[in-house]
């Protein structure tokens, strides 16, 4: 199978998770078209001064990896500055968050959200 770029849902998840802004997410797959237990396969686009508020993941984990800018992190209560190239998991029963640093440039992040 493939999936061309223009086929891909694109969301705008305004004030995600009680974050600022509005969040774009791209999905690159929708979980019905593959074997897996994944919920989630997407890109995430956030503004300068945009972020995804502290929640928790109950029954899945998150994996980010950043593609672009710098973040700022809430790792289980841990503010902790990502940079393009860096990853992070947010385990089952854990909180997470997170903001774009820049106050000019987009951060963009691949995330993945696994079911268990």
């Amino acid at each position: 199978m493939i999936k061309r770029a223009e086929d891909m849902v694109k969301l705008y998840n305004e004030h995600m998770r009680g974050g600022d802004g509005t969040v774009e997410i791209i999905r690159y797959l929708e979980p019905e078209e593959f074997n897996g237990n994944a919920k989630m396969i997407a890109k995430l686009v956030l503004k300068p001064g945009c972020s995804i508020g502290e929640h928790t993941h109950e029954g899945e984990e998150e994996i980010i990896c950043i593609a672009k800018g710098n973040a700022e992190y809430n790792d289980n209560g841990t503010m902790v500055t990502l940079h393009e190239g860096d990853s992070c998991v947010c385990l089952g029963g854990q909180i997470h968050g997170i903001r774009n640093a820049s106050d000019t440039e987009n951060l963009e992040a691949f995330a993945v959200i696994l079911l268990y």
